[in-house]
C-alpha cells in the first residue's frame, strides 16, 4: 500500500485551505503560498489594464483577440497551478467556460514575482507550463522594475527579452501595441 495521498484527497486540501493562502498541486505535494503584497497586485492589475486592448472583443479599442483571466486555476494533468494572469487566444478559447479549474492550458502566463514565491515561479511553475504548451511567460518584477519575456521552443523556453530601463515596451506576444512598462510600478 501506497504512503502516497491519491491526488482526490490532495485536491480536497487544496480545497480547505484558508483564503488569506494560494495552494497549488504540483508533482503530488500541496504546495501553499502566502497572498500576494501590494505592490504585487496592483503590478497585476496594471498590466491587465496595459493589455485591455487585446482582450477586446470588438476589436474597436485594440487589437483584440485575448481572453484574459487573474489567478485562474489551472488543471494541467496532475497538476493545478495558479498563475497571476493568463491569456488565451480566442481562436483556441472561443467561449470562455464556466469552471473553477480550466484544463485548456493557456497560451501566455504571467507570474508577477515575490520574494516568497520567486523561486517556484522560476523552477517548477516554469518547467510544468512547458510541458503543458504553454507559448509565451513572463515574468514580472515589481521590486527589481523589470519585465522577462519568454517564448517556449522545441519544448524549453527562450528568453526573449529583458525590459528594464525603456519606459515603453513592445513584448510577445502583445507586440502589435506600445506598452508603458513605467506606469506598472506606480504606487
Amino acid at each position: 500500500m501506497s504512503d502516497e495521498p491519491r491526488p482526490e484527497d490532495l485536491y480536497e486540501a487544496l480545497e480547505r485551505l484558508p483564503e488569506h493562502v494560494v495552494g497549488e498541486l504540483i508533482d503530488g505535494e500541496l504546495l501553499v503560498s502566502p497572498r500576494p503584497r501590494t505592490a504585487h497586485s496592483r503590478a497585476a492589475i496594471l498590466l491587465i489594464h496595459a493589455l485591455g486592448p487585446f482582450d477586446d472583443e470588438s476589436g474597436h479599442q485594440g487589437p483584440g483577440g485575448w481572453i484574459f483571466l487573474s489567478e485562474p486555476e489551472l488543471h494541467l494533468g496532475r497538476d493545478v497551478l495558479v498563475p497571476d494572469l493568463a491569456a488565451w487566444r480566442r481562436e483556441r478559447m472561443p467561449e470562455l467556460p464556466d469552471v473553477v479549474g480550466v484544463t485548456l492550458p493557456p497560451d501566455w502566463v504571467c507570474e508577477v514575482l515575490s520574494p516568497s514565491t520567486e523561486s517556484l515561479d522560476r523552477g517548477k511553475k516554469m518547467e510544468r507550463y512547458a510541458r503543458a504548451g504553454v507559448r509565451y511567460l513572463w515574468l514580472l518584477d515589481p521590486r527589481k522594475q523589470r519585465l522577462e519575456v519568454f517564448r517556449l521552443a522545441s519544448g524549453a523556453w527562450a528568453l526573449c527579452a529583458t525590459h528594464a530601463d525603456s519606459p515603453t515596451v513592445r513584448a510577445e506576444p502583445f507586440e502589435a501595441e506600445n506598452m508603458n512598462l513605467h506606469s506598472l510600478w506606480a504606487r
